[in-house]
């Protein structure tokens, strides 16, 4: 079976060389330096405070199913998780693979959206957390599956530089070492990223070998609100739902109905 994953690093590699060409690094640099200074809202203090934690997801596209929603709009579908009780918010920026793109956290800041964003891409170079400082987002994803330990810890380290929270991704036993890093947030993917395979039970099996004071993001596979509290009871304080509700005609009022049900 191809894996997928690293497919996507491998053509991360050149996109990263490609902006870096486009926009020198310096230049990237000068132009966050250069951002007003505020608060960015913290993403681990919104699951903790939070009574459902749910992350409510923009993807318009993924790499095995094809186009979610093609035609859902960044200055719309985040602004309607948002009034309709999310508690923080992800937007994919893949643009290849997930049809994403930096100015989606952009143009749902200028609609509106206070919530904590969290910029979900494939990061392996610090160039992409300044990508990220700069169009709004509050967390990275890091995934470990990407990611040699020590290139992690560096990236986290610039990440908590530029005061953006870090999401560390795990998916199985093997990457659980990742955890002693003490990242912002604890994320378990249900989702093999090398064969797209999900389930759910994955967060449940892991669970109880995370530090007991993480807090833990249960990601992909969620569709009912049972489920979310049943992760609930087993620790988890957030829960990343996106296709569930982008593959309605209206995400936001998705959410809505799901919220109810908790």
């Amino acid at each position: 079976m191809k894996d997928i994953l690293q497919e996507i690093v491998d053509h991360k590699r050149g996109e990263v060389e490609l902006s870096k060409r486009l926009l020198p690094f310096a230049d990237l640099c000068r132009r966050v330096e250069a951002l007003p200074s505020s608060d960015i809202p913290s993403m681990s203090e919104a699951l903790t405070s939070s009574a459902t934690g749910i992350i409510a997801e923009f993807k318009r596209k993924s790499p095995s199913k094809g186009w979610i929603n093609q035609e859902a709009q960044a200055g719309e579908v985040p602004l309607a998780y948002q009034q309709n009780g999310a508690a923080a918010l992800s937007v994919l920026t893949d643009e290849k693979f997930f049809g994403g793109n930096d100015d989606f956290i952009t143009t749902a800041r200028q609609s509106g959206v206070t919530l904590p964003v969290l910029y979900k891409n494939f990061i392996i170079d610090e160039y992409q957390l300044y990508q990220a400082r700069l169009c709004g987002a509050s967390a990275v994803l890091l995934i470990a599956a990407c990611l040699p330990l020590r290139d992690c810890g560096r990236l986290m380290k610039t990440a908590h530089s530029l005061g953006l929270e870090v999401l560390l991704e795990m998916h199985s036993e093997q990457e659980l070492d990742y955890a002693a890093l003490e990242p912002d947030l604890c994320g378990i993917n249900n989702r093999n990223l090398g064969s797209f395979v999900t389930d759910v039970e994955n967060s449940f099996r892991l669970a109880s070998l995370l530090p007991k004071d993480a807090v833990k993001v249960s990601e992909s596979g969620i569709s009912r609100p049972a489920t979310v509290k049943a992760l609930r009871q087993a620790g988890f304080r957030g829960f990343l739902i996106g296709e569930s509700f982008m593959k309605t005609a209206n995400p936001g009022a998705a959410l809505h109905d799901f919220i109810s049900e908790l």
